[in-house]
Order: structure tokens, then C-alpha cells, then sequence
């Protein structure tokens, strides 16, 4: 079972679709009509296409199975005094002083850009169940990383 956010599952459906009714159909497209350039054996646009349509159809498999196994988290039921999956967690890096922001999501949800990082990661396996004002050390990298959690929100 894959927990994650409403957010994270529409995002899924949504590249499903995409990649089901526009970018399959164009690939079998692509087929056609290299497949009308005659000989196969030596035909590069039809090997190219066969391998496009290969890609294709695992990534639609990989998040058919995604979504088969996901179960939307309802965050309105959620508790926010413990660092959990969909908690936003604001921390002190004690070696620096520096401050981040980090929410912890599933991991195909998962966007260091965003400030998602994954459930599965050395910091947010660290914070799992810790409250606000614990310090933790995550095994990260880089070495050891001692952090103390300041705020957690939802």
C-alpha cells in the first residue's frame, strides 16, 4: 500500500491520461507509418518507434500499479504534534545554523525543488514520529547531519 497526498494522486491520474490518450496514440502513429516505409530489418524509424512505444507502455504499467495500490491520506484527520507522511517540518541545521522546510510525501511525489523529499530519505527517516523540539542526527551523504525539529504543520 502507497500512502501519499490528494495532490500527488490527481498528479498521476493526470500524467496517466496524458501519456494513455495523447503520447500512445501518436507513438502508434509514428509506427504506422514507419512500418509503410517497407523493409523492417533496416528500417531505423521503426525500431525507434518500437522502442518509444516500449518506454510508453511501461511507464503506463508503472502507474497503473501506482495507483492500484495508493490510498489517499486525509490530512484533516491527521495529528500534527509528531513529524508523520504529509507533515510540513521546519528544522535548524545545528552544525550551521541554517534553517529549512521540508514536507514529507510519498515517494513519487517527491521534488527537492518543490521542498518534498521522500519518505524513504535518511532526514525524513530520522524526524519519523519525533516532536517539535527534538534534535535528531540523520545519517545523510555528507556524514552526519544533527537536526532539531522547530515547527511542524500540516
Amino acid at each position: 500500500m502507497e500512502y501519499m497526498s490528494q495532490e500527488g494522486y490527481d498528479k498521476i491520474v493526470a500524467e496517466l491520461h496524458q501519456l494513455e490518450s495523447v503520447e500512445y496514440p501518436q507513438v502508434r502513429e509514428a509506427l504506422v507509418e514507419a512500418r509503410e516505409k517497407g523493409d523492417l530489418s533496416e528500417n531505423f524509424e521503426y525500431h525507434a518507434a518500437k522502442r518509444a512505444q516500449g518506454r510508453l507502455m511501461s511507464r503506463i504499467r508503472f502507474l497503473h500499479r501506482v495507483l492500484q495500490f495508493a490510498r489517499v491520506l486525509d490530512t484533516k484527520q491527521m495529528d500534527a504534534g509528531v513529524v508523520r507522511l504529509l507533515t510540513k517540518v521546519e528544522l535548524t541545521n545545528l552544525a550551521n545554523g541554517s534553517r529549512m522546510t521540508y514536507t514529507i510525501v510519498s515517494p513519487h511525489e517527491a521534488n527537492l525543488r518543490e521542498k518534498k523529499i521522500s519518505i524513504n530519505s535518511p532526514i525524513a527517516q530520522a524526524l519519523m514520529g519525533k516532536s517539535v523540539g527534538d534534535v535528531v542526527e540523520a545519517n545523510v551523504p555528507a556524514g552526519v547531519q544533527r537536526l532539531r525539529i522547530e515547527n511542524i504543520t500540516l
